[in-house]
């Protein structure tokens, strides 16, 4: 058997995917902040009840509107204050960047304009984190980076990251932000990571590891239906959307009305597709306490 000219011919395939990073150093914002519809002022506009939020309190109240319980969408930054043990997240894979390996047209253009439209050189992080003193592996993503879609990158991010977790037993916690779906510029490559990502949550699971999932608005696409949906727990922002294809495009394809609040966080789970809608003020809480129920080499208490 040629075993070895075949794992070189596979790789030669794939080489293109994405790329190592030159070596330079990348400076991380340290200010974090939401996405900004207004060029002034101190205060912020609901965009679900147009109740103006003076941006103070907003950033005090987790960015949740105190009026209606909208919640704003929030940056990587943002989130990782929010769930983190200060000063405990270790960013790792920052060495893989994304390439044009179809050479399509503009897509060099638009990942610049990502990147410099949201600080960060992906549509997803990933690390080792500690959250309320649990140890685990942290993937976040971020909606305004191309519209939080999975090119190879990002599947690779998501795959290393349960295979970090198996290596150091650990659990793996994974913020899903993604509307786009499978990045269409990089084609049947994109979607081959859904394949992969399921494989390496599959790998970790079979390693009796806990993998916990959190949908924010919106998990749709490619990424709902490989690693987002596949948690050992399920749990969703209030209000967000969740699915496969958006409502209006189901709709279309129906040619049916659809029932109040389809695909909505309540609607999923009042249909038994996640396990629970978290306020996110209570998220960090709640993570910790499944975390630290299921960490391995504790003892549970009398």
């Amino acid at each position: 058997m040629q075993v070895n000219g075949c794992l070189e011919g596979v790789d030669s395939m794939f080489k293109d995917l994405f790329r190592t990073k030159p070596k330079y150093v990348t400076v991380r914002p340290q200010a974090v902040s939401i996405k900004q519809d207004s060029s002034a002022g101190l205060w912020e506009k609901c965009p679900n009840c147009e109740n103006l939020i003076y941006k103070k309190g907003l950033e005090q109240s987790f960015y949740v509107c105190e009026k209606c319980d909208f919640h704003f969408r929030i940056d990587v930054w943002e989130r990782l204050r929010q769930i983190v043990d200060e000063g405990t997240f270790e960013e790792l894979h920052t060495d893989l960047v994304s390439d044009n390996p179809l050479g399509f047209p503009g897509y060099p253009e638009k990942l610049a304009q990502a990147r410099e439209k949201t600080g960060l050189d992906e549509g997803l992080i990933a690390g080792r984190a500690v959250i309320q003193g649990n140890p685990c592996m942290l993937a976040i993503a971020d909606f305004d980076f191309m519209a939080g879609s999975m090119g190879s990158v990002v599947g690779e991010r998501v795959t290393r990251t349960f295979e970090v977790a198996m290596e150091q037993e650990l659990a793996a916690v994974v913020f899903s932000a993604g509307g786009g779906g499978a990045r269409m510029q990089e084609g049947v490559l994109s979607l081959m990571q859904m394949a992969k990502t399921s494989q390496a949550v599959e790998r970790h699971h079979q390693e009796g590891l806990l993998y916990l999932s959190v949908l924010t608005n919106p998990t749709l696409g490619g990424v709902y239906a490989s690693f987002a949906s596949l948690g050992d727990f399920l749990l969703a922002e209030p209000g967000a959307l969740i699915g496969f294809a958006g409502p209006r495009i189901v709709e279309e394809a129906t040619r049916q009305k659809l029932p109040n609040g389809f695909q909505s966080a309540e609607f999923a789970l009042e249909h038994g597709m996640i396990d629970k809608i978290v306020h996110r003020k209570d998220l960090r809480q709640v993570i910790g306490r499944i975390l630290h129920m299921h960490r391995k080499g504790l003892v549970p208490s009398a």
